[in-house]
């Protein structure tokens, strides 16, 4: 037991009088409950309360306290959210099924079908951690969405567990507190946005800066303080003439102001390159109306009183943001220069701009069909949708962050449906946004009556018209390289995968053929109907054509698909050896200095191909030299792609394998993109030295956006140390993109 839990369980003045806090916090969900649904069955939970408190019975958190605070802080912030009694029992129940005796029917007879089937929902959950195991993360991912779809209050409450765990972030161990943060600030805090719930959104951001970059939230921190008495007579001053400008308009209206919260401050000063003094939007004041008509009364009335920014105002009521947000954003100038930004909405676009989706919650007035909470979730099933047709970890993540975490860029159809698509969106994600066939029968399009070209990006207020014909000929694989949305991409891999099937299938056995020789196994010994089937189980593969057809068309990886079979080969190899019976005292070799073991082959000259450095842990390949012995190179190295090579030297590979201690150090390359702000470089630089790995090259050049591409070469003993850098730096302020280089 730690000194946080002797100081509780040896004081059981201070554990009775957390006990009385917990049944007094639990009164008060119960009374908030009966405020905001009165026939709400607030008996099921008191009686989840008393067996959640039964059964966490003797547990006790990392600070030392009982375990139930957590549950019932769970059910108090759900309250909050304004959620239905069956969320808050399942809050106060979510971890009885997997910390404690009591199973799924327990639940079920209990409390029903819909509370155990929420509380197994997020025990479920439970699993999903940010690891470099990026399949494993998918696949986690994959079974949120899938949970979201059936009952969106899993994923909620699931949230508010999160929230929870982050204010007790302190209690646990620093190299536990960045990986919790980063996932935070990854996952979870882009979904409470895309959920629209950004009471929850924003302090999960916070929270994870307070973690990720201590420095720069202390500092933050500091300003807004020190400046709070002058920017509150600021603020006070602006309500107090709106207020008495909107009386004389005869406008009911509740106005405040409130500082813009640290991330978003974060965000402003390393993406602008600013000091938190440059920053002129740190706060914002706030007017509630009760109707549309007075939200553009006041707009006119605020334009009158003050000077608006040009480029500044948006129109959100207009045009909703995807996770339902609807005001009007203003910024303007205060008579004595300060600019200052003012949003207008009703008490409806209130309550939904800080619940999101919980404020259209139906399941607490007991309806149930088809409604706006359904219509509002169509964007998860379009996810699931699109998503499950990628199979490669890297594509689903990268077209995950587009498609939910990244800005949106609004354009209309000739007839004025308004069409949100991913910033970056070209016009072939519009006409697969329209429709399939849309964008099966394109030939080209216009933008505001001009013809452009399918390379052309969407401004907001573009009308866009798509011309299509029923002689067009279809997408092709160019228009991968072009879309922007996974939507897209699905459509025209599907569409290549019906209409060319027989064309996939030749190409991609061609592309399976080429690599076995580039790795040096005969093609039969590699595609074993043993080591195919939990392959083929794993991507939804009905066979080999099916197999040959994915990876012609790309939805695999030839090199993938070929590396795994290589390890099962290996694995077979290995033991199919004949054992070496010689005794032990008689066997004598040369130290192998170089870690690399070249099968069949002993003492014989290896090296490592400085092309691309390969480390232990990478996938590696031995080409047999001229006068040089072995040279190792990694799998995916481009100077030894087949493409790259004649026939004679196809056939020049031999298997090599890592072995020996981690004794020797190795020297990989990583390449950064980062803001061009002073101060980047010493970071990354500060956080190689604190990991105790030794930098022996940097080069850094400055680009013509207004962004800076370091390589640095780092002494490493395997890819774990390598992993560690490119996690550790992907975390510094300002640092946009880290990936390992072949060079």
């Amino acid at each position: 037991m730690d000194e946080n839990s002797k100081k509780v369980f040896e004081n059981p003045e201070k554990l009775g009088r957390i006990a009385d806090e917990t049944d007094a916090i639990v009164d008060k969900v119960i009374e908030r409950v009966k405020s905001y649904s009165p026939n709400a069955n607030t008996d099921m939970i008191y009686v989840a309360y008393r067996v959640a408190k039964a059964a966490h019975k003797g547990q006790n958190r990392k600070s030392g306290e009982p375990y139930i605070i957590h549950p019932v802080q769970i059910a108090y912030i759900a309250s909050e959210l304004s959620m239905d009694s069956v969320a808050i029992c399942a809050g106060l129940l979510h971890d009885v099924i997997e910390d404690t005796p009591y199973t799924y029917d327990d639940i079920v007879t209990l409390f029903g079908s819909n509370v155990a089937e929420i509380v197994d929902g997020v025990t479920k959950l439970k699993m999903i951690q940010y690891t470099d195991q990026q399949e494993e993360q998918v696949e986690n991912l994959r079974k949120m969405f899938f949970a979201m779809s059936r009952d969106i209050r899993v994923i909620i409450i699931k949230l508010i567990d999160r929230l929870h765990n982050m204010r007790t972030l302190d209690f646990q161990p620093k190299e536990k507190q960045l990986s919790v943060a980063k996932e935070t600030l990854d996952v979870y805090a882009p979904l409470a946005h895309r959920l629209g719930i950004s009471r929850i959104k924003s302090e999960l951001e916070d929270l994870a800066l307070k973690y990720l970059d201590p420095v720069a939230y202390a500092e933050i921190n500091e300003s807004v303080t020190r400046k709070k008495n002058e920017r509150e007579d600021f603020v006070a001053k602006i309500i107090e003439k709106l207020n008495e400008r909107l009386t004389q308009d005869g406008i009911k209206c509740t106005i405040s102001g409130r500082t813009k919260h640290y991330y978003s401050i974060f965000r402003k000063m390393y993406a602008q390159n600013k000091s938190i003094d440059e920053i002129y939007d740190l706060f914002a004041v706030r007017v509630i109306v009760d109707t549309v008509s007075d939200c553009y009364a006041v707009l006119g009335a605020v334009h009158d009183m003050y000077t608006p920014l040009p480029m500044r105002f948006k129109d959100y009521i207009a045009m909703p943001k995807p996770n339902m947000y609807q005001s009007l954003h203003t910024t303007v100038v205060g008579n004595d220069g300060t600019p200052f930004e003012i949003q207008i909405r009703t008490w409806d676009m209130h309550k939904v701009a800080e619940e999101g989706i919980a404020a259209h919650w139906k399941y607490k007035e007991g309806k149930s069909g088809v409604n706006s909470m359904d219509k509002e979730l169509e964007w998860v099933h379009s996810l699931m949708e699109t998503q499950s047709g990628i199979m490669d970890a890297d594509q689903f993540m990268n077209s995950l962050k587009i498609d939910m975490f990244s800005d949106q860029v609004f354009a209309f159809t000739p007839k004025g449906k308004v069409i949100p698509l991913p910033n970056g969106s070209t016009v072939i994600d519009f006409a697969f946004a329209i429709h399939s066939q849309v964008g099966s029968k394109m030939i080209g399009a216009k933008a505001n009556g001009r013809i452009v070209p399918n390379t052309y990006k969407l401004i907001n207020g573009d009308i866009i018209e798509i011309l299509t014909s029923p002689q067009a000929k279809g997408p092709s694989h160019d228009w991968l390289k072009i879309v922007k949305t996974s939507q897209a991409r699905t459509k025209i891999n599907q569409w290549l995968k019906r209409e060319k099937r027989d064309e996939n299938i030749i190409h991609g056995k061609d592309m399976l053929e080429k690599e076995a020789r580039r790795v040096n196994i005969p093609f039969n010994s590699l595609f074993r109907e043993e080591w195919l089937s939990v392959f083929l189980k794993k991507y939804t593969l009905s066979g080999m054509d099916d197999l040959y057809a994915s990876v012609g068309f790309g939805g695999l990886s030839a090199q993938k698909v070929v590396m795994h079979l290589r390890e099962e080969y290996l694995k077979e190899q290995k033991k199919s050896a004949p054992k070496d019976t010689r005794p032990t005292h008689a066997v004598r070799r040369k130290n192998n200095t170089s870690g690399i073991e070249v099968k069949g082959i002993d003492n014989c000259l290896v090296r490592l191909s400085k092309c691309c450095n390969p480390v232990p842990g990478d996938d590696i390949v031995g080409f047999i030299t001229k006068g040089r012995g072995v040279s190792v190179h990694r799998a995916d190295c481009p100077n030894i792609q087949s493409g790259a090579l004649s026939e004679e030297d196809k056939n020049r590979f031999i298997i090599v394998n890592w072995c020996g201690e981690k004794s020797k150090s190795y020297v990989a390359t990583l390449r950064v993109e980062a803001d061009d702000a002073t101060g980047v470089m010493m970071r990354i630089t500060s956080v190689i030295a604190d990991m105790g790995i030794e930098c022996v090259s940097i080069n850094a050049r400055k680009m013509k956006n207004k962004t800076s591409v370091m390589t640095f070469g780092l002494e490493i003993s395997d890819t774990d140390d390598l992993k560690r850098a490119i996690t550790r730096i992907s975390q510094i302020s300002g640092v946009s993109e880290v990936k390992r280089t072949t060079n």
